[in-house]
């Protein structure tokens, strides 16, 4: 079995998606209709313009999204369609891209969702009063006492479960350097400050949740053609009252990667496909399911040795 998997904020670099757009018109027609949908030419900024813009969260979120579905257009303009796999899942904005592969979000709204959710995200704490840090070497239960023992009159909790010994942290500047202080004195091999402008995946991050909800309510979701294993839950979701509820969730709630990856095998699945920009999930899921297949869909190259 077959899970196609999708990146999240962090895998972003200029030129992404290029070389696709430019053998396969499916792709192309992807970063055309993402610039209709935005109002601008985010594939200008994405293919030519500079990495501190395009990390903008606001940029970052709707450009990764772009990029993954454009390598999966070229996918299926080589015949593999969203049937190859028996699942689809996502980290953080990349359940977006998830849901848009599946069909269960058009391009169009996926890229309007994402810019509205990227926006939220950095208003909703002003700029140096938020923080993320990694922390490696621990595992989730150490990481989350750690955060909760250290968080005092802030905020400070386990944002992303990424795998066995990778855990990030989120929350008020002053709690998470806590925490992080913490984690190295119990063990941890590093814990790294984290170059991020707010504290994703936190409670803190309840204002852009609200936003979500109120622009959600008013997007159409289908069900996707193959279950989706939601950041929030870790367990397989279809219908689209549940997939609203979680999106939602997702905003202020811990990304399950982990545990999403092990319901997978669990599952049967044995075969992993990254698709968009980068290789950080498949860094994780080796680290998860050693003895599971990964591959990467991100260029043309890629696809082209999947045809052997």
């Amino acid at each position: 079995m077959r899970a196609f998997v999708f990146p999240g904020q962090g895998a972003q670099v200029v030129g992404m998606g290029r070389e696709l757009a430019e053998a396969y018109p499916a792709a192309r027609d992807v970063f055309i209709e993402v610039d209709e949908a935005l109002g601008e030419k985010l594939s200008a900024l994405i293919w030519d313009g500079d990495i501190e813009t395009l990390t903008l969260t606001q940029n970052a979120q709707p450009a990764l999204m772009a990029t993954s579905m454009a390598a999966f257009r070229a996918l299926e303009a080589e015949g593999i369609n969203i049937t190859e796999a028996s699942y689809v899942a996502g980290h953080s904005l990349g359940e977006y891209s998830a849901l848009c592969a599946a069909g269960a979000l058009t391009l169009a709204d996926t890229a309007q969702l994402l810019r509205l959710r990227g926006q939220a995200m950095q208003e909703a704490v002003p700029i140096g009063q938020g923080a993320m840090a990694a922390i490696l070497g621990l595992d989730f239960e150490t990481v989350d006492r750690i955060a909760r023992e250290a968080a005092e009159d802030g905020v400070v909790q386990a944002a992303n479960d990424n795998d066995p010994a990778q855990v990030v942290i989120s929350g008020h500047k002053e709690a998470v350097e806590r925490a992080a202080a913490a984690a190295k004195e119990a063990g941890a091999k590093r814990a790294l400050m984290l170059p991020v402008s707010a504290p994703f995946h936190s409670v803190l991050m309840q204002p852009a949740a609200a936003v979500m909800a109120d622009a959600l309510a008013g997007v159409d979701i289908q069900p996707p053609a193959v279950p989706l294993i939601a950041n929030v839950r870790a367990e397989p979701v279809i219908e689209p009252g549940a997939i609203r509820r979680l999106l939602v969730e997702q905003v202020t709630g811990t990304v399950r990667w982990r545990e999403s990856v092990m319901h997978l095998t669990d599952s049967g699945v044995t075969e992993f496909w990254e698709i968009g920009a980068g290789k950080a999930l498949s860094g994780m899921i080796k680290r998860i399911a050693r003895d599971a297949v990964v591959k990467n869909i991100g260029t043309p190259a890629d696809i082209i040795a999947l045809k052997g």
